[in-house]
């Protein structure tokens, strides 16, 4: 079982995808027990004409949203969604909305290591749960250091452009594919699936991509 995710760091629904993944995994194993799913992470910006340097977060959801109330109503939907699979969003706290070309670089580099997973939950508690800053340089270092990675390795791949043609590519292939939001998954090359769907609408898509392939 191939499971492809594409997604954004700063985007909650994906956050939230991860968690309902996590879950559906484990009944997939429960019905699967000699398959161990590979898992591949791909980039898509959600803001690709972001600065370098990122905005400043009131201002950004102002344009986004036309002002806080509105987003205030926005994210009190996803906070609700987010406490169902035990993650305690706290969108008050966050200053600035970043450019995420980095990060995805970093997923990347942490995928060529067959370490991408821990690569993304680095990522996604970092911003979501902490409000780092992922227009920093030394944000992204500190979150991969602490979940194990070497920071002088990576604070070399962020000093140079290694990576930066990966990302852009493999957005390209997402948007020539037609996907227009995230998450989004893709089940055995077979499958797909928009959205933080719930784990039952995921198990049902992984056995829909094995009929698939049965049948090829």
């Amino acid at each position: 079982m191939d499971i492809d995710i594409i997604s954004d760091v700063v985007c909650p629904w994906c956050f939230i995808g991860k968690r309902r993944l996590e879950q559906a995994l484990v009944l997939w194993r429960e019905r699967h027990p000699d398959e161990e799913p590979q898992v591949r992470w791909h980039p898509f910006e959600l803001n690709p004409h972001m600065p370098a340097a990122g905005m400043d977060r009131a201002q950004y959801l102002a344009d986004k949203f036309g002002g806080p109330e509105r987003a205030r109503e926005i994210y009190a939907r996803v906070e609700a969604a987010g406490r169902e699979v035990g993650i305690p969003f706290d969108f008050g706290r966050m200053q600035v909305q970043p450019n995420t070309v980095n990060a995805h670089r970093l997923i990347a580099w942490a995928g060529a290591t067959g370490n991408q997973g821990a690569m993304i939950d680095a990522l996604f508690d970092g911003y979501f749960l902490e409000a780092r800053n992922f227009a920093s340089d030394e944000a992204l270092v500190e979150v991969a250091g602490v979940a194990g990675f070497d920071r002088e390795a990576v604070a070399d791949l962020l000093a140079s452009d290694e990576l930066v043609d990966h990302v852009r590519k493999e957005e390209e292939t997402a948007h020539r594919i037609g996907v227009q939001g995230v998450p989004f998954f893709i089940f055995n090359q077979r499958v797909a699936l928009s959205g933080a769907q719930p784990a039952e609408a995921l198990v049902e898509a992984m056995e829909q991509s094995l009929l698939a392939l049965a049948e090829e």
